[in-house]
């Protein structure tokens, strides 16, 4: 997240007709709304991998997107953008829209010295009340480290992991970190 749009508040309802017709993405939190900004390319590399990697091993039900789908990650307080998205079985449209996923059951966040803070807090507390999601990734620009996140009842467990590591989602799919990390280390990053 790089900056605040404006010091006007805005509904949500207002911000998702607003947000529409921009050319650029915004996110929307307790009322503000806030420019996303470009990452670097390594940050570009990591999602493209993340997609990659989700979409060839997760189960067939399962559709992985890009960044260009905003999430109802608090329908009503939080719409936001994240790197990486997956949903397994029907994909679910917030209610009174047609561009909002309201079920992904796996988050990706790519780490940027802007949004680190915030991935870290305030999204991933809007994140958490998201009843299909059982996996929060964060994954590292400055180190081959992804953290996980995996709920587990009412609550979630934390495993931080590095190369030769396997992140294990909560329905058993691995994620080789290695595989997540080959070749970015070529390109620029934050």
């Amino acid at each position: 997240m790089a900056e605040a749009a404006g010091t006007r508040q805005m509904t949500a309802a207002e911000y998702l007709a607003w947000e529409r017709q921009q050319e650029e993405r915004y996110e929307f939190h307790l009322g503000e709304v806030f420019l996303m900004s470009g990452g670097s390319a390594r940050h570009a590399f990591l999602a493209a991998r993340c997609v990659t990697e989700l979409s060839n091993r997760l189960p067939q039900d399962c559709k992985v997107m890009t960044s260009d789908l905003r999430v109802a990650a608090s329908p009503g307080s939080h719409y936001v953008y994240a790197d990486a998205v997956a949903v397994c079985g029907e994909i679910e449209i917030a209610e009174g829209t047609n561009d909002v996923l309201a079920n992904p059951c796996v988050v990706v966040e790519v780490l940027s010295p802007s949004t680190e803070k915030f991935d870290r807090g305030e999204k991933w507390e809007a994140y958490q009340r998201l009843e299909h999601l059982r996996d929060y990734l964060l994954v590292s620009q400055r180190a081959q480290r992804v953290e996980h996140y995996r709920r587990a009842g009412d609550t979630w467990r934390y495993q931080a992991l590095t190369g030769g590591d396997e992140v294990q989602l909560a329905d058993g799919t691995r994620l080789p970190v290695d595989a997540l990390y080959r070749g970015a280390f070529d390109l620029p990053g934050a």
